[in-house]
């Protein structure tokens, strides 16, 4: 039971304890990263694991030569293409069921509503935009899914997202995480991309109470 508590709190928390990963379990922790980027563009019910900071940390020790940058991008753009694939067919599929429901244990349906709004104001491009945010990145495929968006157009933004996203985080980690002043800040640093990284579904949290508000 040890190692398996042991094994889940390295599951969630890898962006913080992936130094002592890779001197571990060595070549296994490309297994591990793919893995947690899969589960968190593909299960809507594990918004909270790390992705933003996970990609940069993995990029910074890929440029200390702790792994291959190369392999880091491939792997785990697959994952996040293939997460969000199997998202997109959870809301197909248990999607409307959910709907109906007053409320549901494990999905939050607040989250549901808040990427609603998001492709009532960017459309289909929600599926781009909202890798690069927190939690709507999770629930986007599963509500693309839920009203019923063809595969065909869902699949090009998924690529075009899921590419882009890990190739902006990780080169940001593989460039610029291990100058001086934020590898001697590296915790505050992977802090400051979660916070940065939640700014724009603040602002659009307050939009909307603002406009609540005054409706």
């Amino acid at each position: 039971m040890d190692y398996l508590t042991q094994f889940i709190d390295i599951f969630l928390h890898l962006d913080k304890s992936l130094s002592t990963v890779i001197q571990t379990y060595g070549s296994t922790t490309y297994i591990l990263l793919f893995m947690v980027i899969l589960c968190e563009t593909g299960l809507v019910i594990l918004p909270f694991l790390p992705g933003d900071s996970l990609l940069f940390a993995a990029g910074a020790f890929a440029a200390k030569g702790d792994m291959n940058v190369a392999s880091l991008f491939m792997a785990l753009s697959v994952a996040a293409i293939l997460g969000d694939s199997i998202n997109y067919e959870m809301g197909r599929l248990i999607g409307p069921k959910i709907a109906q429901r007053e409320k549901s244990r494990f999905i939050n349906k607040e989250h549901i509503a808040k990427t609603h709004e998001f492709y009532e104001k960017y459309g289909t491009k929600t599926i781009i935009i909202a890798r690069f945010i927190p939690i709507i990145r999770t629930f986007a495929p599963f509500v693309a899914g839920l009203g019923n968006m063809s595969y065909k157009k869902f699949i090009q933004y998924n690529v075009v997202g899921g590419v882009t996203w890990i190739a902006v985080c990780l080169l940001a980690g593989y460039f610029f995480g291990n100058i001086p002043i934020v590898k001697q800040n590296f915790s505050l640093v992977i802090l400051a991309i979660i916070i940065v990284s939640l700014i724009p579904a603040v602002i659009e949290f307050i939009r909307h109470k603002s406009i609540s508000k005054t409706a």
